[in-house]
């Protein structure tokens, strides 16, 4: 078991990745961050690193291949996740209509429920 989270550096990915720490400390499950290019983002992959060591998290870092939306899917099947957690942007009440195409494949697709926050 796990919990599954995007590494983005938006307020949105940010926001996700707390909820996640929070999550897997509350769990007492390790933590899949999935990094759509680990060797470009290494920086902002050691800073990740540090947070979640530093939080008493367990974590692994799961390469990405680009479409987030498949890759927090495809890792959450593969680790038998418990919970996947995304971010939410703040939509104009029109926008409310209309779900993000990302965050709408990854309801649909889940095997496990999935946790939206909103910076």
């Amino acid at each position: 078991m796990s919990i599954v989270v995007g590494l983005l550096g938006t307020a949105e990915g940010q926001a996700a990745l707390t909820a996640a720490v929070t999550e897997a400390r509350e769990r007492n499950v390790p933590l899949a961050v999935v990094v759509s290019r680990p060797e470009e983002d290494r920086e902002a992959v050691e800073a990740v690193e540090a947070r979640l060591s530093d939080a008493g998290v367990s974590s692994r870092i799961v390469p990405g291949t680009g479409d987030l939306a498949e890759d927090l899917v495809r890792t959450a099947h593969g680790s038998g996740a418990e919970l996947i957690v995304i971010g939410l942007r703040r939509r104009s009440p029109v926008g409310k209509l209309i779900l993000g195409s990302g965050a709408q494949r990854i309801l649909l697709e889940a095997p496990c429920p999935v946790l939206a926050v909103k910076p």
